[in-house]
């Protein structure tokens, strides 16, 4: 098969915007595309990987009904946020979710072990990525100011801390995601301030994340792709979407901004050590026009700025994906 026929594999859920956005580019670049949900695996999505003791990596088949790729021609994996294997209702209780974490395993696993593969991003590295506690050593390695931050059970080390800031706190999630509320509901934890005067044993009762509040002229979600890097601006205008601009997107005013030299040298090697090739960072620039890294989501959100401030993401993605035609 030549370069140039070898497929891209989107591994995303069917609803997903950036997933269509970055299908349509490589449509326009003539680049064959197989998409699918990994929840589709095993009922819908049949999977045949060979490995000889000759052969230089996994051979066999990828087949969804509709369309079947030869795991050996492909030339690229956009992972994106797809679904957890589903296991059919007749498989019993006690033995179902040992075969959804086989499933799980053997699907990405054998992914991941193609050569010569590109991905965004291998899954294996993007959890190492996303964990925060280690993004600020990282961040602060690569140059970068971030907030001065806490993550204590112990009240009176919060007291302290909040004495030695001697200014607002916030409280955010040291890991990201939703609380189940009820049947088909979810909760977002947000970020949120806190009053010291308030700390009492409740903060016992789990790890709790707190950080200096970082005064904002505006916020920017910063888009890397590879080598390229993409600044979306947030202006809110209201003191909840200042504390977390997702709990009130009425209040947000979208734009772009150039990124200075010195944050794109230090997001690039951020994502070096990390061994990833996208990321969604999220900085506040402060009055003084200082850029302060909060954290960076290695599966995070991007068609929003794409539709709201025209910068080409997806095209970066598919230029990356498309790789060499060679």
């Amino acid at each position: 098969m030549t370069a140039a026929a070898r497929p891209v594999l989107i591994v995303a859920e069917q609803l997903d915007a950036a997933a269509d956005m970055v299908v349509d580019q490589l449509n326009r670049r003539d680049v064959p595309v197989i998409r699918f949900d990994a929840a589709t695996f095993p009922q819908q999505l049949t999977l045949s990987a060979g490995h000889a003791s000759a052969e230089p990596g996994w051979t066999g088949v990828l087949d969804d009904g509709r369309r079947t790729t030869r795991l050996e021609d492909v030339r690229a994996v956009y992972w994106r946020r797809p679904g957890r294997s589903t296991i059919a209702d007749t498989v019993p209780k006690p033995y179902a979710a040992w075969a959804q974490n086989q499933a799980d395993a053997a699907l990405l696993n054998l992914l991941a072990a193609l050569p010569g593969v590109r991905w965004i991003n291998n899954p294996h590295h993007d959890r190492i990525a996303a964990h925060k506690p280690q993004q600020l050593t990282v961040a602060t390695r690569c140059g970068l100011r971030v907030p001065r931050s806490l993550i204590t059970n112990d009240p009176a080390a919060a007291r302290a801390f909040a004495k030695q800031v001697d200014a607002p706190l916030i409280c955010k999630p040291v890991l990201g995601g939703r609380l189940p509320v009820d049947e088909g509901r979810a909760l977002m934890v947000a970020t949120h301030h806190v009053n010291p005067e308030e700390f009492d044993d409740s903060i016992r009762s789990t790890a709790h994340y707190f950080q200096e509040t970082i005064g904002k002229a505006y916020e920017v979600r910063l888009v890397a792709v590879d080598d390229q890097v993409f600044g979306g601006t947030l202006h809110t205008t209201s003191e909840q979407a200042c504390t977390d601009w997702r709990t009130d997107y009425e209040h947000i005013e979208y734009g772009t901004t150039p990124v200075p030299d010195h944050i794109l040298h230090s997001v690039r090697r951020f994502l070096a050590y990390y061994g990833i090739v996208f990321g969604a960072f999220d900085f506040a620039v402060t009055p003084d026009d200082e850029w302060v890294f909060f954290e960076n989501n290695p599966a995070g959100t991007w068609a929003w700025v794409e539709n709201r401030t025209g910068l080409p993401i997806a095209a970066a993605h598919a230029e990356y994906l498309q790789g060499g035609t060679e």
